[in-house]
């Protein structure tokens, strides 16, 4: 199963993805606060406000960053898809 750390205030996809079949993790705002847990997931959707986090994230781990900003729950579990193969 894959385990996708999901921004807060992503519930909506957080949600969805668990009913997919992806185990989901709960990143706060706080990329200090998330570090430990990075190196345990496939892939990062963040809701693309919080731009340290990617920048950061993506130098603290090479999971995939997916922006969901604008994008339906459905469009998101696509480009995880795409990315995790």
């Amino acid at each position: 199963m894959k385990k996708i750390g999901v921004e807060k205030g992503l519930n909506n996809i957080a949600g969805y993805l668990i009913k997919e079949g992806y185990s989901v993790e709960a990143l706060s705002e706080s990329i200090d606060n998330n570090i430990s847990k990075l190196s345990g997931l496939d892939a990062i959707v963040t809701a693309g406000y919080n731009t340290d986090m990617l920048g950061i994230s993506d130098t603290e781990t090479k999971a995939p960053v997916i922006n969901a900003k604008g994008l339906t729950p459905q469009e998101v579990k696509d480009r995880l898809e795409q990315q995790l193969r």
